[in-house]
């Protein structure tokens, strides 16, 4: 399938409106985890719509703001400055749902009603779901046709236990991610930390962390667009 045949597909991202995890500490996207794939799926030709529960600004981590990163990657934070409103989205018209990462989506998207409704969507209509890093939060509240949790018998996977302690962040975030998968009853898949572990389960498809991002990206266009 050529760049002009994907054009017909359609992406939604999801992103966070949180910025920081109390009066301390600031959050929001990791770039890396949301401009590794928009590009990725911007370059394969999928019209990509970059959405959040509030509209307006998806604040950008200020960690993830390194001097070493592509400058191309800055590009892309002028589409977090001006989301669409999540409540105002035809998701039903989209093809695939991706939920990129940081600390945020821990604080909102994990206890957002609307977007584990359309996560359910996506989900039980086998469209993609994918998530990287963080994301999976926004996947805690999906359920399947039997009303019991996506990730349930699923392989999964996301930032795990051991990288949360060791970037010191357990005792800031409201859970633990990878210990609320499990809860759930998924099947977690957990590699070395920072290494590249990208797990796709039917049509569930996650990131480790953030290393992850351009293999989760590659994973969803050769799904999408076989």
């Amino acid at each position: 399938m050529n760049k002009t045949q994907n054009s017909n597909k359609k992406i939604l991202i999801v992103t966070t409106n949180t910025s920081a995890l109390d009066d301390f500490h600031k959050t929001g996207v990791w770039l890396e985890e949301f401009a590794v794939p928009f590009l990725a799926f911007k370059e394969a030709g999928l019209d990509v719509t970059v959405a959040s529960p509030l509209g307006g600004e998806s604040p950008v981590d200020e960690d993830s703001l390194e001097c070493k990163n592509p400058t191309e990657w800055d590009y892309t934070i002028k589409e977090l400055k001006n989301t669409s409103k999540l409540d105002e989205i035809d998701y039903e018209s989209f093809d695939a749902i991706f939920i990129p990462g940081g600390h945020g989506p821990m604080i909102d998207l994990a206890k957002d009603e609307l977007l584990g409704s359309i996560v359910s969507y996506f989900y039980n209509e086998h469209k993609i779901v994918s998530a990287v890093c963080h994301g999976p939060a926004g996947l805690i509240n999906a359920k399947n046709r039997t009303d019991e949790p996506i990730v349930k018998g699923m392989q999964v996977t996301c930032f795990t236990n051991a990288e949360e302690k060791l970037v010191h962040k357990e005792k800031l975030v409201p859970f633990m991610l990878e210990s609320k998968l499990r809860q759930l009853g998924a099947i977690f898949n957990e590699a070395e930390p920072w290494s590249e572990n990208v797990i796709a389960d039917e049509n569930l498809i996650t990131g480790q962390n953030p290393a992850s991002a351009k293999k989760l990206a590659e994973t969803v266009i050769k799904k999408l667009c076989k």
